[in-house]
């Protein structure tokens, strides 16, 4: 691989148009190191892709700073043993922040609620969202008129009928039959 295509790599390396004299020699540097790093990285990490990640992005760290490293090799291997150790770090945390977030299972609706839930889906819109804001809600007679559009007097027309219809659709004995004894 030539010096100018390696440097396309680099980011924030030196202007592949400018050539300094020291730095020709990295290209070579570079094929005579990479796969021995690689191959110990990959013994490292147990992932080729990372240990190509992280030697790639040592030698990406080398080359701006080519012309003073003494002893290159050894320079560009602690970079990405640190580089594949950070990583492992970083991956290890995260496992353990999320080890302590579990699913919760919350139960589901017991046969009460279904059964409400039943129930007020069997009354008129104007009834079930009148018994709903009055009673889950805890919204005044005056504020369900307000919202509504409709006269106090209508509101409560509202809450007495859907009451009514809801008394005879949710007997005590109704709400604890099973399902197929309530459609019978």
């Amino acid at each position: 691989m030539s010096t100018a295509a390696l440097t396309g790599y680099c980011v924030g390396a030196v202007d592949p148009g400018r050539v300094v004299p020291d730095k020709l020699d990295f290209a070579e540097f570079y094929a005579a190191w990479f796969r021995t790093l690689t191959h110990q990285l990959f013994a490292h990490t147990g992932d080729l892709a990372e240990a190509q990640d992280v030697v790639q992005e040592a030698f990406c760290r080398a080359w701006p700073r080519w012309s003073t490293l003494d002893d290159p090799g050894a320079w560009v291997r602690r970079v990405a043993w640190n580089l594949a150790t950070s990583r492992w770090r970083r991956a290890r945390r995260l496992l353990h922040l999320t080890r302590g977030v579990r699913e919760e299972h919350t139960p589901g609706p017991g046969p009460d609620a279904v059964a409400l839930r039943a129930a007020l889906a069997t009354l008129p819109e104007r009834q079930r969202q009148a018994v709903v804001l009055f009673y889950l809600a805890d919204v005044s007679i005056a504020e369900i008129a307000d919202l509504t559009g409709a006269a106090e007097g209508t509101v409560k027309s509202w809450l007495h009928r859907g009451r009514a219809t809801l008394a005879l659709r949710l007997t005590d004995d109704d709400v604890h039959a099973s399902p197929e004894v309530r459609s019978a």
